[in-house]
């Protein structure tokens, strides 16, 4: 009989429905991805609940490496010590990091777990591979950790961030300085700004102060002065009139001795 590789399960809560799909595959939960399909509704005095719902799969047994084993293991360990009630399993790597083992951390407490802007689920995530690696020698690949599908939410906020300042870079002329960002974030805002027409992107300062800032690729036109049309050479202003020389009036007196002059008594 060929082992089922796929169920769907509806309870209370996504610890429960994990663990009866597990025993409905029969595996262990290293052995499978769960995929959270509804959190559920606890409803006010029973009316509009709503169940959890999770679609858990079987991995392939190759794909469990050693570092997937043992990561697997230190998540579980740290979230036993932590007290922290939630589930850990091995999830799919994306397309752009094949090689990454990946973990999935679900349950209603795993929300504690990511802090603000992502910065508790990263020094998890530190403390994952630098415990991986010390009990292995080496490690494989890196290890990723995710808590209810927040890095995916995290991209796509980020997409949106980098499309809305770009609009507005290409609109006014002025760059704009995005707020500090660890690494993997600010890759996201240069990948999706990389064939924009308008617009660049460059990080600029240092450690944790790093960011992006998004700029236009030309600079805005000077604005023109009043009744200049764009572009247009300054008007010539015309010569002055030069105005003529006085002759002499008939009127004004003659120097003595000329002619016409009066004669003067000795």
């Amino acid at each position: 009989m060929q082992e089922r590789q796929q169920v769907e399960v509806s309870a209370k809560t996504v610890d429960e429905a994990i663990e009866i799909a597990l025993h409905q595959l029969e595996a262990g939960r290293d052995e499978v991805e769960v995929e959270v399909l509804s959190r559920g509704k606890p409803g006010f005095l029973g009316f509009g609940a709503e169940l959890a719902r999770v679609r858990v799969r079987r991995l392939p047994k190759a794909s469990l490496s050693p570092t997937a084993t043992a990561a697997k293991e230190v998540v579980d360990t740290l979230l036993k010590l932590m007290g922290v009630s939630a589930t850990a399993t091995l999830g799919q790597p994306s397309p752009d990091n094949p090689q990454a083992t990946v973990i999935e951390i679900t349950g209603d407490d795993a929300g504690l777990l990511i802090g603000r802007k992502g910065e508790s689920l990263r020094a998890l995530q530190f403390m994952v591979n630098i415990i991986t690696a010390q009990r292995l020698g080496k490690t494989d690949a890196p290890v990723l950790l995710d808590v209810e599908h927040y890095k995916e939410r995290r991209t796509k906020a980020l997409q949106n961030l980098a499309l809305r300042v770009a609009e507005r870079v290409a609109q006014t002329g002025h760059p704009v300085s995005l707020e500090p960002m660890p690494a993997a974030e600010r890759r996201v805002i240069h990948l999706t700004l990389a064939n924009h027409p308008a617009v660049r992107t460059e990080s600029v300062g240092e450690g944790e102060e790093r960011k992006v800032v998004v700029l236009p690729k030309q600079r805005p036109p000077r604005r023109s002065r009043p009744g200049r049309a764009q572009g247009a050479p300054p008007a010539r202003q015309a010569p002055r009139e030069q105005e003529p020389a006085p002759t002499p009036s008939s009127e004004a007196p003659s120097p003595p001795g000329t002619p016409g002059s009066p004669a003067t008594n000795p």
